[in-house]
């Protein structure tokens, strides 16, 4: 094994384990519960996750420039203290004010993180000589995070049962401290001489105009953030969609360890997705969408199967985007494009949300899971039609210099 090797795969250890850190908060599963207990109304709930959505999206281009222009790595150590001080406040004074400082901290760690993490990992693979393992190596990172997450969801419950939510809290702080002290062992290697070091505002507008100007980074980050949205956003939704099923309240969790497992696989398939071109996503996402609308309308348990496969496929899908989107930046403001795809699945989110309370006043569940799959369905044809109008180009012009 060569030295660089080496290096790239404890870079790749260190964000597994990061990843795995920031995401094993046990009061994920439960804070809906927390605020409701503490006497928070559905509206005031609601309010709290406007206000979080507002939090990241106002910050997520900003701190991508600044991810740009400071330490990367103490950035993504900075995020979690900032979520770890949030949840912190909601155990120590549980009130609708500690409530929306947290969900502000939480979207402030959204924001530093979002673009930061990309930019540094990829940096340091093509440092290494290895940036073809990009899409592997954040899939798999991609995966830890998730696998972490499906551990909360074990494990939350005895916890909340044996020391209540103050325990719950004390674990969730200490898994953020952890993830900050292992985002302190990350790599991070951009010397740069004062002169050649743009400022501020110059690194957000050339950031801004790469993301303008170069047609294969402006076509990556009008598709990605759908990709990566449009399913990440219905996840949430799961638990209304196995009720309306028929799925018994205490069976639920089941329903949603199936459906993390599928993005679970999505994320460990990366190897498979780097090889898939133009047409193959196309394919991807299509699949997703036959699987996503098929497995809502299906009146059976089997339907989540077809679900989980979906998520699965838009997964894969979001990892090859993404690793594509990395490839094809070129500029100094890596961090800055890169927060621009988040800015863009936050944009998303919150339509969606809006599109998803409007809808269910006349719609099921299930029809409206349905709605959603046609989109993706459209996207993999655009891409598909896309792909193949340059070809039909390249063949007329051979025939007109022949």
């Amino acid at each position: 094994m060569t030295a660089s090797s080496s290096r790239a795969r404890r870079l790749a250890g260190t964000l597994y384990a990061y990843m795995f850190a920031g995401s094993l908060v046990l009061l994920y599963p439960v804070y809906s519960l927390l605020f409701v207990d503490t006497g928070l109304s559905v509206a005031e709930i609601s309010s709290l996750f406007v206000i979080w959505c507002v939090a990241a999206l106002v910050l997520e281009v900003p701190s991508g420039a600044w991810a740009d222009t400071f330490s990367r790595r103490w950035l993504l150590a900075l995020g979690p203290l900032c979520a770890g001080a949030g949840y912190a406040l909601w155990i120590a004074f549980p009130s609708y004010w500690a409530f929306l400082l947290g969900f502000v901290l939480w979207g402030v760690e959204n924001a530093l993180t979002s673009g930061s993490l990309e930019a540094l990992v990829y940096e340091e693979l093509d440092r290494l000589g290895a940036a073809d393992r990009y899409a592997r190596v954040m899939g798999r990172a991609r995966a830890a995070s998730q696998f972490a997450i499906v551990l909360a969801m074990a494990f939350a419950g005895p916890v909340l049962a044996l020391g209540g939510y103050e325990t719950v809290g004390v674990a969730s702080v200490l898994a953020c401290v952890a993830a900050a002290g292992i985002a302190l062992l990350l790599p991070e290697h951009r010397v740069r001489t004062e002169k050649d070091e743009p400022g501020y505002f110059v690194t957000l507008r050339l950031g801004l105009r790469e993301a303008r100007v170069d047609p294969a980074v402006r076509r990556t980050l009008l598709v990605l953030p759908f990709v990566m949205g449009v399913w990440d956003a219905l996840e949430e939704y799961v638990p209304l969609l196995s009720l309306e099923k028929g799925v018994a309240p205490t069976a639920v969790p089941w329903v949603m360890l199936l459906i993390w497992l599928g993005v679970t696989s999505g994320g460990l398939l990366a190897p498979l997705g780097e090889r898939l071109a133009t047409k193959g996503i196309s394919g991807l996402l299509a699949l997703g969408a036959f699987a996503l609308g098929a497995g809502a309308l299906l009146d059976s348990f089997a339907g989540f199967f077809l679900l989980a496969l979906g998520f699965c496929a838009f997964q894969l899908a979001s990892v090859v985007l993404g690793a594509r989107l990395q490839e094809n930046i070129t500029g100094p403001s890596r961090a800055t494009v890169t927060s621009l795809a988040g800015l863009g699945v936050g944009v998303l989110t919150v339509l969606l949300y809006g599109t998803y309370a409007a809808a269910s006043a006349g719609m099921s569940q299930g029809a409206i899971f349905a709605m959603f799959a046609v989109p993706y369905l459209v996207l993999a044809v655009a891409l598909a039609a896309g792909e193949r109008r340059p070809a039909r180009v390249q063949q007329s012009a051979v025939r007109v210099r022949s």
